[in-house]
Order: structure tokens, then C-alpha cells, then sequence
């Protein structure tokens, strides 16, 4: 079968890497894809918003499935556009992508259905907001309704920070009409755990669990990015707590959704805080993550192009997700500046040799190929994963690519893993 993936980045490399090793799969397509997708697929020059062009391609090329990586095109309704063609996509609709599109709404949804999740309120007005936060004190969560390219959510941890964020987002509009309306939250303490399941609208499948590390620096230090790495299995997460995600938050959501009339088929991703009071819903996204993909998906045994029909098919409950035993690592390499400004166009070094130490893959996130050689092209240029057959075997093995690869001014965070490994030392 022949199979068009949506997407140009990690996530996306990720994808076409596990779709590469299914058995049903002849041909594999990537829109716009990169250089590192290019040696699994035929790259196409179409842009991911590009809704009709996708779906003219598809048809044209006789594509038997389209996966869609990331949530802007979801978002715009390309599993709607792709249905009413008669072709087969995998990712929600238009009307249940807004579970990740807007905040409001999907803390409105936690509310109304008993899923547990932060204490907030909701403000248009700026004045409000900062009355409200006064109550509540610091450090406080303050996000904007609507997507903003992972700049929307701000973690204030003074006044003056609130004060200016909300002022930002209302007044200044400085991410549009995303930022009509605000959520303001507790900020929770607690470990953060990523949670992908597979959803036909009826049953949850859960993939292994991951730790993302969104703060740039060392030691959860600095601002917050798309994701500086990523490990699996999480040694805090049990198979007990698993269950407990899966009856209390997952199998609500979905439910909630199909009551709300916005049938969920896709990917559902929840971003978890683990608290001394329980387990609570952080976030929704409507796809898989950015990096936690790129660890979750090696870890996973079962033909992704078969679980995707059967999800398509609503036959999901025959699915049984096997899990492999050994651990995986993702440690990203980012630009230098980022996840402020960042210069591109800086030659990458050693790709082919840190490739090929064993255990490794090196997924590409911001690249492109210039005057013959590949040259960073992004903030988050290169996922360098590996699996081990412990965590401490697959951080080596990582860091061990990350001495290998190189760019001007290339940065990557030192502790990706240890947070899994501290527990490990502490249960010793």
C-alpha cells in the first residue's frame, strides 16, 4: 500500500521510520518531508496547510493512507476534506481537533465531565485576569485560548510577569485572535508525565509513556521550548497509574467528546502532572508529540500501519499494544539562540557516524540540504534517539551520537534521562 505522511519535522521522521518497517507498506510519501525523510520516502514540495493540494495529491497517487503529523492542518479540517473525498486519513476532525485548537474549550470539557485537571477561570478582560491572580497568587499558568506555536502558555512567576503576560495576550494581541480569551490556572507541582493513545471514538490504546523536558537549560532552568528531549519507559508511572489514565482520564475525554457530539479518531495525547493529590490533566494535544514520538514509537512492537486501519476501522478493542523492553532516548540538538532567535544555514557534521553506533537514529527536525551538504534549517534541528537495553544504556548511547554530531553552535541539554534515572537510584 502506499502511504503519504503529512509533516516536515522530528515527529514526522519519527513516523515514516515506524511506517517503513511495516510489511503492507510498498511506498512511502512525505509532505513536505526533509533531508532525513528523504532516505525512507519521496519528499513532495506541498505545504502541510495546504488542504486541497494534499488531498489532490493523494488521490492522484492512489495514497491508500494518510497519516497527519502535525495539529495545524488537523486543525483546519484536512481529515474532513480528505473523508468527503472518499480517502483514508488518520487524525480527528475539524470539530474534534478543537480539544487541542482551544484551551477554553477543553478545559471547559475537564470541568464538565468530572476529568481532573488544574483549577482556572477563564477572562476577556485584562483587568479581570489580574484581579483574579492577585487571589490566587504566584507562580500562576496563563495561556492563550487558541494555538500559538507553543509560545501561548506562560508559567508567571511574579506579579509583574502576569501582569505584563496578560497584557500581552488581551491588549496587545500579540498572537491574535488566538489570544481573545485566556485560561488562567494553579500551577501545579509535581512530575510531568506524556501520555499517547490511540482512539477510535469507542476505545483507548495506550502507547508506553514518556517524560518530555521543556525548559532549554539543565536542571529545568530557562524558558520553555517544543521539547529538548524525551525518554521511555518513565520508572515513576506504573502499570496501576497507566490504568487509572486510561478509566479516568483517557476513556472520559473520549467518551465526553462522542457526547459532545465530536467523535474522537486519531491520536489523543495528554500532557499529565503527577501531584501529591493525584494525577491531572496539563494539556491536550490532538496528535502525537514532538519528541516524545521519537522515543515512543521505537519502543512500540505492533505494526503502526496495521493499528491505524484497525483505529480507522473502529475495531480498535481487537488491538493489543505490545511494548518492547528496552529503554529509548532523545536528546535534541537545537540552534544556537533558540527558542529566541537563531541563525540557519550551519553545515551538520558526523550524521553519517552517529548513525551508525548501534541502537542510535538520528531523526531530522530543522534541516534542509544546501549547495550539497545538510545544513540546519530550524530552532530544533536533530532528535538524537537511542534505544538501550536500560536507561542508563540508552543515555550513553545518545550522548555518545551528541559528541559525534556537530554545527556552529549547536546546544543540547546534559540531563536528558535523569530525572528516570534518580528514581531508579532511589528505589536501589
Amino acid at each position: 500500500m502506499k502511504v503519504l505522511v503529512i509533516g516536515g519535522g522530528g515527529r514526522e521522521h519519527a513516523i515514516v521510520w515506524k511506517v517503513a518497517r511495516s510489511k503492507k507498506v510498498t511506498k512511502i510519501f512525505c509532505a513536505p518531508g526533509n533531508p532525513g525523510i528523504a532516505a525512507l520516502a519521496e519528499c513532495v514540495a506541498i505545504g502541510v496547510e495546504d488542504i486541497s493540494g494534499l488531498a489532490d495529491f493523494a488521490r492522484k497517487n492512489g495514497i491508500d493512507l494518510t497519516i497527519v503529523g502535525p495539529e495545524l492542518p488537523l486543525t483546519m479540517g484536512i481529515a474532513d476534506e480528505f473523508a468527503r473525498r472518499g480517502l483514508k486519513i488518520f487524525g480527528p476532525s475539524k470539530s474534534a481537533a478543537i480539544l487541542e485548537s482551544s484551551k477554553v474549550f477543553s478545559k471547559e470539557l475537564m470541568k464538565k465531565y468530572g476529568i481532573p485537571t488544574a483549577a482556572s477561570r477563564i477572562f476577556t478582560a485584562s483587568e479581570d485576569a489580574v484581579e483574579y491572580l492577585d487571589a490566587i497568587g504566584f507562580p500562576a499558568v496563563i495561556k492563550a485560548d487558541g494555538l500559538c506555536a507553543g509560545k501561548g502558555v506562560i508559567i508567571a512567576e511574579t506579579r509583574d510577569a502576569a501582569m505584563r503576560a496578560v497584557t500581552d495576550i488581551i491588549d496587545k494581541k500579540i498572537f491574535g485572535a488566538a489570544g481573545k480569551e485566556v485560561v488562567i490556572e494553579e500551577f501545579l507541582r509535581g512530575e510531568e508525565v506524556s501520555i499517547l493513545a490511540f482512539s477510535d471514538g469507542e476505545t483507548v490504546r495506550v502507547m508506553p509513556a514518556s517524560q518530555d523536558h521543556k525548559r532549554i537549560f539543565d536542571d529545568d532552568q530557562g524558558p520553555n521550548t517544543g521539547g529538548m528531549g524525551a525518554y521511555s519507559p518513565v520508572p515513576f508511572i506504573t502499570e496501576s497509574d497507566i490504568s487509572r489514565i486510561e478509566k479516568e482520564i483517557l476513556l472520559p475525554t473520549v467518551q465526553a467528546m462522542k457526547k459532545e457530539g465530536r467523535r474522537y479518531v486519531g491520536v489523543l495525547y495528554a500532557g499529565l502532572m503527577i501531584t501529591p493529590k493525584g494525577i491531572k490533566v496539563l494539556e491536550y494535544n490532538v496528535r502525537f508529540g514532538d519528541p516524545e514520538t521519537q522515543v515512543v514509537l521505537p519502543r512500540l512492537q505492533n505494526d503502526l500501519v496495521e493499528v491505524i486501519e484497525q483505529v480507522i476501522a473502529g475495531s480498535l478493542s481487537s488491538v493489543k499494544i505490545e511494548t518492547a523492553k528496552e529503554a529509548a532516548v532523545c536528546v535534541v540538538a537545537a540552534s544556537n539562540g533558540y527558542p529566541g532567535d537563531y541563525a540557519g544555514g550551519c553545515v551538520i557534521n558526523g550524521l553519517e557516524d552517529a548513525g551508525g553506533i548501534p541502537g542510535v537514529v538520528i531523526f531530522h527536525a530543522g534541516t534542509k540540504r544546501f549547495d550539497g551538504k545538510i545544513v540546519t534549517a530550524g530552532g530544533r534541528v536533530l532528535g538524537i534517539t537511542a534505544l538501550g537495553n536500560d536507561l542508563q544504556g540508552a543515555i550513553t548511547r545518545a550522548y555518545a551520537a551528541c559528541r559525534v554530531v556537530g554545527f556552529e553552535g549547536m546546544q543540547y541539554r546534559k540531563d536528558i534521562g535523569k530525572k528516570g534515572l534518580d528514581v531508579h537510584s532511589a528505589k536501589a
